[in-house]
């Protein structure tokens, strides 16, 4: 085996070991620090597949295809033409590592805070089960081992919420599960199309169509959009997110928001426009415009919440929709903007639901309406707030601004009536994001400290600030030097836009 092999099966082998090993150590504390280090690995081995041998792009004449940087393909099911093809390139590589650090963040948080509701141990555990299933969707370059891995995310996550939530907690599950298990269906449906038409579930040899008629594209482009738009989740079919939550511990939801989400807008561009290319010219416009209705949208009802929780998970519909816009485009600067808007959106939001969850347990409450002055009594942690807030807006220089700023401009760049509408809706969509991120930070740190925040001492855990300073200063160098993500997608970019639009 290569070096970029034996990564690939530590990357999904580490972490379901580690599951494993969390839920048989006896001591509650020492299972939750095993799952921490486990999770330090699975970190170690994500970062390494950037290195040994990339084949970046490989063509031959008439069939152009393409190659990821490390691929494993071995036999599964031989007596249907299944097989364990795993691979990783420069467009999953930066989900696989912010997937890996986000976990491992929120397994170290446990050694200080376990939320009410059950073991640490088992927490931990399933936050490692969660975790294969997110990288094994990033890695999968099979339909079918695609589609299991994306089911396996789902009965973990249910725990999560239903077990360590707050009151309404079991009604949020719920409705996570209806609407995912919808998804899953749809999602299983369209695979069964394409392997079914193409006599091959093979990712690589699909990307450009595969041979699919025009018909059967667009029949799966429509199956696996939709399901996909579910697991995003994309306007109209998000009203499972702001319960989920608002409802999930810290930990669950900023895997929720900072990953989760991402399988969804991942698999739009690697396996609906890849494999389907003809049905995403076909749909791109129905796209466009239910990516700017998303963005408007989600800032609107944004402006109108009064939870502090509530108002992050709704303001993710508005930065889904900033990434599916650039998707809908299917321009090579489109994608570039969906895949490091998918990054920003994983970094920034999980720090905003770390410090809302850090609000919401020293106050009792996320309610604006019962929150005011925390600069007055914890000028630290009010500072950090402004800081992810003014980041998730598209301040310049920070993280959030590449991914709304390049999706704007791609749309543009499409030109016509409806794609300069998009893009000019789409920037106002911005600045109404500006708009309730800042009437967010004048309701919680500004004025006179309501009876709430006055019991919240100025001080900060070591804890806290270990799980927020790596997301802290991802925001700062993405925004910076954003060529971080980009650098490494846009030989990959280039390869599938040229595949799939040549």
């Amino acid at each position: 085996m290569s070096f970029g092999q034996v990564l690939l099966i530590a990357v999904l082998a580490l972490p379901a070991l580690g599951a494993v090993a969390v839920a048989a150590t006896p001591r509650d504390r020492a299972a939750r620090l095993v799952g921490t280090v486990v999770a330090a690995l699975t970190l170690l081995a994500a970062v390494s597949l950037v290195l040994g041998g990339r084949n970046w792009v490989a063509w031959s004449a008439g069939a152009p295809s393409v190659r990821p940087w490390h691929q494993l393909d071995l036999p599964w099911v031989p007596g249907l033409d299944l097989r364990f093809h795993l691979g990783v390139d420069g467009i999953s590589w930066p989900l696989v590592v912010l997937t890996a650090l986000l976990t491992l963040l929120c397994c170290a948080y446990t050694l200080w805070r376990v939320p009410t509701g059950g073991s640490g141990r088992a927490l931990v555990a399933l936050l490692l089960v969660v975790e294969v299933g997110i990288l094994g969707t990033f890695l999968a370059l099979d339909l079918v081992l695609f589609f299991l891995f994306f089911e396996v995310v789902l009965l973990p996550m249910y725990a999560i919420i239903a077990g360590w939530g707050g009151a309404d907690r079991r009604r949020a599950a719920r409705k996570f599960a209806l609407y995912t298990l919808l998804g899953s269906v749809l999602l299983l449906v369209g695979v069964y199309v394409v392997v079914a038409a193409a006599g091959t579930a093979d990712v690589v040899a699909l990307t450009g169509g595969g041979g699919l008629s025009r018909g059967t594209q667009l029949a799966a482009f429509t199956l696996l959009a939709l399901a996909f738009a579910v697991k995003s989740p994309l306007w109209p079919l998000h009203s499972w997110l702001p319960d989920a939550h608002t409802q999930a511990p810290t930990v669950g939801s900023v895997v929720l928001a900072g990953v989760l989400l991402k399988m969804g807008t991942y698999g739009l561009i690697r396996v609906a426009v890849g494999v389907a290319p003809e049905g995403a010219r076909w749909a791109a416009p129905v796209l466009g415009v239910l990516a700017v209705a998303a963005i408007l949208i989600g800032s609107l009802v944004c402006l109108a919440q009064d939870e502090v929780k509530r108002l992050i998970a709704y303001s993710s519909v508005g930065h889904m929709g900033f990434v599916l816009l650039g998707v809908a485009t299917l321009t090579t600067t489109g994608i570039q903007a969906a895949l490091i808007g998918n990054v920003a959106h994983g970094v920034i939001t999980g720090l905003l639901f770390f410090l809302a969850g850090a609000v919401k347990d020293r106050t009792g409450t996320g309610s604006l309406s019962e929150l005011s002055g925390l600069r007055e009594t914890a000028p630290r942690l009010a500072g950090l707030l402004a800081f992810a807030a003014v980041a998730s807006l598209g301040l310049p220089g920070l993280a959030g601004f590449w991914g709304e700023a390049f999706a704007v401009i791609a749309a543009i760049q499409v030109g016509g009536p409806l794609w300069t509408t998009l893009g000019v809706l789409a920037a106002l969509g911005g600045a109404l994001t500006a708009a309730y991120f800042l009437r967010l930070l004048r309701r919680v740190t500004h004025g006179r400290p309501s009876s709430a925040v006055g019991r919240v001492g100025p001080g900060l855990a070591g804890a806290e600030l270990t799980a927020w300073a790596p997301l802290v200063l991802l925001a700062l160098a993405i925004g910076l030097a954003p060529a971080l993500v980009l650098g490494v997608a846009e030989a990959p970019v280039d390869a599938l836009v040229g595949v799939v639009f040549p």
